[in-house]
């Protein structure tokens, strides 16, 4: 991380393909509670060391590490599961949090993109899907809250239960991130964006997040939490995600078509 004229700068940096595992969200959630008390940050621009994966998803084999994933559920608000906890302590910061998105985002990575303040993509190169519904479950992370607020039912069962990768334009269209813009400009705005809120006078920033704070969706996310822990407990389940991380899951050449990958797998 690096901190400068009030912005903060993250860079995610998990290979081989940028996983949502237990070290990565401990990592961010500690990152992000020192930078609540810090009041000289007022911007937080995330981005990846990977051109090509941005967060692929929650790793797979989470459920080999339940020592230490039990750990950091207990840390976790009462009211949240440990991954909706990481979307929900994005969503509340003080800072304007801003997603620069240059290569994929799925599952949890796409939830993490969803509960920024803001996320800008990579026409050429960026894409976002939950992919959930292929490995036999749905979103877990607050995915499914922050989809129907971002985008509305009627898409937000559309981008569940297709399950496809969606490319930025489409994204930016249906308001799922605010903008898609050429490759070669996205560093350049972004820093742009983020200079100039940091730049803005004492109290304009924390007024914004007062007028338009992030809604506490605890319904919602219990809701979430229900349906996702009835599928993530099936054998089936299991055995569809061990047959997808055989054929390659979690390695950059399967992780480029995912999707396909996972599809695959289920048809066996």
């Amino acid at each position: 991380m690096s901190i400068e004229d009030g912005v903060a700068r993250i860079v995610l940096d998990n290979p081989p393909v940028n996983l949502l595992d237990v070290t990565m969200m401990r990592e961010l959630r500690t990152v992000l509670d020192a930078l609540r008390e810090d009041s000289s940050v007022r911007v937080i621009v995330f981005s990846s060391a990977d051109p090509e994966f941005f967060l692929a998803h929650v790793d797979m084999r989470i459920g080999e590490r339940m020592d230490d994933l039990e750990r950091l559920a207990a840390s976790a608000p009462a009211d949240v599961n440990v991954f909706q906890a990481v979307g929900e302590l994005l969503r509340h910061q003080p800072q304007v949090t801003i997603v620069k998105l240059a290569g994929k985002a799925r599952g949890g990575g796409a939830e993490f993109v969803a509960a920024a303040d803001m996320a800008f993509a990579a026409a050429e190169t960026a894409g976002i899907g939950q992919i959930e519904a292929l490995m036999g479950i749905v979103p877990g992370g607050g995915g499914t809250q922050y989809l129907r607020d971002r985008v509305g039912r009627n898409r937000a069962l559309e981008v569940v239960l297709t399950a496809e990768l969606f490319d930025a334009g489409t994204a930016a269209s249906y308001g799922w991130i605010n903008r898609a813009l050429p490759a070669d400009r996205l560093d350049e705005y972004v820093d742009r964006v983020a200079r100039g809120i940091a730049a803005l006078p004492d109290g304009v920033i924390e007024a914004a997040k007062r007028a338009l704070p992030a809604e506490h969706i605890t319904d919602g996310l219990l809701r979430e939490n229900e349906a996702w822990s009835a599928r993530i407990a099936s054998p089936a389940v299991r055995r569809l995600m061990g047959r997808g991380l055989r054929d390659g899951a979690q390695t950059p050449a399967g992780e480029r078509d995912l999707e396909g990958l996972m599809r695959g797998a289920a048809r066996r």
